[in-house]
């Protein structure tokens, strides 16, 4: 690991259902002018291009939305990420729709494929659908089954059509063939707006879920040295935060916000204390939605957050590979 950044610039919104998440990264950008820091200025960022112009196309795969473009959005993400981190940077992920993670996990599988990487998931959402279980076919909610290689069939309730499927079975071979992360190295934070399919898989491997309330009750360092102590034997860790794991009273500039959510400093601070982890090789932030968002507060607490937690990042302790 090292302590040289690079910001990686994902304006894609082609796996969400509300458009506007693209402009996510501009708006945070606006929101560190408005709070007078360099942060832009000192660290230098590349930008992956998107296939968004995807969008004036109707949509042909009913439970699997724009999976062509998601999946070369995965792999041009994939590809960055990798290169970033055999070049010793550390990427600061600034995605628009939460589906490019995906193409985060597997460059850091693609980087270091012999060793185990745990997953903390910040979000509203467990992102857990497959084509045969999604309700809405948006593909920002399929993320981590893409991760896991996991279709989910005792959960069937759509019956995808042949193209879907091929996709789908080469998605999962982005950057390195099969599952980039098990499902028993996976932490939820935040998670409260679930499906049924979604609650069969958390409760088959037995995924830990840290509630907003827990995080309150608990304190957002405790549950943080909590989520590290259950992911000790990964050998990495990647957090992604979607910013609608915040409350919805603060997160009005995303797509999907949920009730009972964690405030802006739980969220700052459990991001930081995370951060502290010499096994962190990879952050992420996504879901900032300006169009929603009249005041750009969304996009200033996102800001906020980022920024403490690559302060963080940079005094830590760095691990020897």
């Amino acid at each position: 690991m090292s302590e040289k950044f690079k910001i990686i610039e994902v304006k894609s919104e082609i796996g969400a259902g509300t458009r506007g998440a693209s402009l996510g990264v501009e708006a945070m950008k606006i929101a560190s002018l408005d709070l007078k820091s360099d942060f832009f200025r000192k660290n230098e960022s590349i930008e992956v291009e998107n296939v968004n112009e995807l969008l004036f196309n109707s949509a042909e795969h009913t439970h699997a939305k724009f999976i062509d473009g998601v999946l070369i959005m995965e792999e041009r993400v994939c590809l960055e990420v990798y290169e970033q981190l055999f070049d010793d940077f550390f990427p600061i992920i600034m995605a628009g729709d939460h589906s490019t993670a995906y193409g985060t996990i597997a460059g850091i599988k693609k980087a270091y494929p012999k060793k185990r990487l745990g997953v903390i998931w910040i979000d509203a959402h467990a992102d857990f659908h497959t084509p045969y279980t999604t309700p809405s076919g948006n593909m920002h909610g399929m993320t981590l089954a893409m991760a896991c290689d996991i279709d989910n069939l005792e959960c069937k309730i759509n019956d995808p059509r042949g193209e879907t499927i091929e996709y789908w079975e080469q998605i999962m071979n982005v950057g390195t063939p099969g599952a980039k992360i098990y499902p028993e190295d996976l932490v939820y934070i935040s998670v409260r707006d679930l499906e049924k399919p979604e609650n069969y898989l958390i409760n088959k491997y037995g995924i830990p879920n840290f509630s907003a309330e827990e995080v309150k009750k608990m304190g957002p360092v405790a549950v943080a040295k909590e989520a590290l102590k259950l992911l000790d034997h990964c050998d990495l860790l990647y957090v992604s935060f979607d910013v609608d794991s915040l409350d919805s009273r603060i997160s009005i500039g995303t797509g999907t916000p949920v009730p009972n959510g964690l405030t802006v400093e739980d969220a700052k601070t459990l991001n930081v204390e995370l951060a502290k982890s010499p096994k962190l090789c990879a952050w992420e932030i996504a879901e900032v939605n300006p169009t929603l968002d009249t005041q750009n507060s969304m996009a200033e607490s996102a800001f906020e957050i980022m920024e403490a937690t690559t302060k963080s990042i940079l005094a830590r302790p760095v691990m020897v590979d």
